[in-house]
């Protein structure tokens, strides 16, 4: 049985029962073998853009007896990946801006999935943001803490877009996930906290500043920081 990451094992859960699934970057190709393993999906497609992982993968593949059930190709992004082919896409342990490009660049094939589970490893608020702005609808989040770092992850359906008028609420849900929140997810907990601490470090540290615009401006978006911290920690009252 293959060994994967908490990170990996969580994003891996959020994958829906008996779907067939596309691993965009899949490195080792450890995904589809433990959901494989878990029979949790009939089969997969694994994909990177480079050779290297992708032998690695096949490698991996091989060791446990999975070639009938497991692809491997070579792709950018979802370019091998024809629209309808597979139910579920993963894309993880990427940066952010990555992921809203490979989303951007292969819209016609996310689009078409029925379920994108999704680890960016960075700019999460301007990934949910994304998402809200290019018609998708968060169905599920989870997060966990690993190795000193947090990893929050999602997934998501495109439905359509739906214009939203800009709000607390709104911002809110792209700071730190709207449905972590209503949960009241304990690892986003402990986030909240250490941002608080961090940020308020930072804040007081410049009102101890020379005035200048530089630090007025500075503190100013460490008290919009703060603000929205608060907001979000409310939920755990």
């Amino acid at each position: 049985m293959v060994k994967i990451s908490n990170r990996l094992m969580t994003a891996a859960a959020l994958v829906t029962q008996g779907y067939t699934l596309a691993d965009v970057g899949t490195d080792h190709g450890y995904i589809p073998i433990y959901l494989l393993q878990q029979k949790k999906i009939p089969s997969a497609i694994a994909m990177d853009i480079n050779e290297g992982p992708l032998e690695r993968a096949k490698e991996h593949i091989a060791l446990y007896g999975l070639q009938a059930y497991i692809q491997t190709r070579l792709s950018d992004g979802v370019a091998a990946l024809k629209p309808g082919e597979v139910e579920a896409v993963l894309i993880a342990g990427m940066g952010g801006g990555l992921i809203m490009h490979i989303l951007k660049d292969g819209e016609k094939v996310c689009q078409s999935a029925k379920e994108l589970i999704l680890q960016p490893q960075s700019e999460i608020e301007r990934v949910r943001e994304f998402l809200r702005e290019e018609g998708y609808t968060i169905l599920a989040e989870d997060m966990v803490y690993e190795d000193g770092k947090f990893y929050p992850m999602m997934k998501v359906q495109y439905q359509g877009k739906n214009a939203q008028k800009a709000s607390e609420v709104l911002k809110l849900s792209d700071l730190y996930g709207g449905l972590l929140l209503q949960n009241r997810h304990p690892v986003l907990k402990t986030f909240l906290e250490k941002e608080k601490l961090i940020y308020t470090g930072i804040k007081e540290n410049l009102e101890k500043q020379p005035a200048s615009e530089k630090i007025r401006t500075r503190l100013a978006e460490v008290q919009d920081t703060l603000h929205y911290n608060e907001l979000a920690l409310q939920f755990y009252v």
